[in-house]
């Protein structure tokens, strides 16, 4: 009879899980992210206080943070090589969900991102992003001794493409931003080379240039949706007279975040979003909420518990047995890293708007459940690391 595949690939799989010891566990990484969505939760709770139509959603919210922390313990559980070696048929689904969602998903803000199943919405490029970690800690695990060329680097391209490629036709580009960058961090810790990185930096900064200047000429460009341009327009040369168009909710959320001062205006007393003037608070902008309501303390306190958990990340990686575990942890890492950088950043007007989410605060059940299984692959990997030293 036949093997299963999991145990063709990775022999060793159900002889390392028998002898599973759940002291190497990371709880201090656990506890950062039940820290995280807590505080979310309760932000939630705050943002959309008063509005009947929302307040579902800070149940929901509790349930998907439960969810999550089960997930996590399930996943630690399985050996993440058994994921790697499913690779080829997780590939598929989540394809398959891709091309659905593009013909016949729940449009937002001029993309395709959502089905609506009940009285819930799932938004597949969420889970595309771990699929396509998966898929990248799997190729770069089997080509650990190949030289680092061209054919290497297009490799792995050929493999995230597809993925990409689908959430760019919605048209979602924070989201291939984000995949765009966890690729170039896997490359860059794999070892490509320096020439290489030039020539990519050359060609983006090229690209970079030209959608600005197209931009800002009014010039129309593929696979960018009008709102898209219009935004990187208010950021680069922005109208100050616009105060009720489109920069009207980056002046709100700088409202709210001076008006928190350093202790904040309350729980619930923040005046900027408990009146309604910042818009969508209890996702895109929920990091200025917080800001109003506990000040800079708040902030501080929602970085210095993404940075633990992105800090325990990389020490996952740093003492994995194996190179897939590796780059799962790293790209675990790198996805909150930047989506709560690049949130962070739109919320203080460093950067464009976006609409990515902070991690596991903004409120998004497929966004935090997706997450907490990056963490729970994590978690795999710390529980069948060398021996520990932390």
């Amino acid at each position: 009879m036949d093997q299963p595949v999991a145990m063709r690939v990775y022999p060793c799989f159900f002889i390392m899980n028998r002898g599973l010891s759940w002291r190497n566990f990371d709880f201090l990484l656990l506890g950062a992210v039940v820290l995280a969505s807590s505080f979310g939760a309760v932000m939630i709770r705050s943002a959309v206080a008063g509005n009947e139509v929302l307040q579902p959603l800070i149940l929901r919210q509790v349930y998907f943070a439960i969810l999550g922390v089960a997930l996590i313990f399930f996943l630690a559980s399985i050996d993440y090589r058994y994921w790697l070696a499913l690779y080829r048929p997780i590939h598929f689904v989540i394809l398959g969900f891709l091309v659905t969602l593009t013909g016949f998903g729940q449009t937002a803000f001029g993309a395709q991102r959502w089905f609506q199943v009940g009285v819930l919405f799932l938004q597949p490029t969420e889970f595309a992003k771990i699929v396509a970690l998966i898929i990248l800690a799997r190729y770069f695990e089997f080509t650990r001794d190949q030289p680092r060329d061209l054919q290497w680097i297009f490799g792995a391209v050929f493999r995230a493409i597809w993925i990409i490629g689908m959430i760019l036709l919605q048209p979602n580009l924070s989201n291939v931003m984000v995949l765009s960058v966890i690729l170039g961090v896997m490359l860059w810790v794999n070892g490509i080379q320096i020439k290489h990185v030039f020539s990519a930096a050359g060609i983006g900064a090229v690209l970079l240039v030209t959608v600005i200047s197209l931009s800002v000429l009014g010039v129309r460009i593929p696979f960018l949706q009008a709102y898209q341009q219009e935004r990187i327009v208010n950021f680069v040369v922005p109208n100050p007279n616009d105060t009720f168009g489109n920069r009207y909710n980056v002046q709100q959320a700088l409202i709210a975040v001076g008006a928190g001062g350093v202790s904040g205006e309350g729980y619930g007393y923040g005046s900027q979003t408990q009146l309604r003037f910042l818009k969508v608070r209890h996702t895109d902008f929920i990091f200025a909420a917080s800001s109003e309501e506990f000040g800079m303390a708040g902030g501080v306190l929602i970085i210095a518990t993404l940075g633990v958990v992105v800090w325990r990340c990389i020490r996952a990686a740093q003492k994995a047995r194996d190179v897939a575990g590796a780059m799962l942890a790293i790209g675990v890492a790198t996805l909150i890293f930047f989506q709560g950088a690049v949130n962070i950043g739109m919320n203080l007007n460093l950067l464009p708007v976006s609409g990515l989410p902070l991690p596991f605060v903004s409120y998004g059940g497929s966004g935090l459940t997706a997450l907490m299984i990056g963490i729970g692959l994590v978690e795999s990997v710390v529980m069948r690391q060398k021996e520990l030293e932390f």
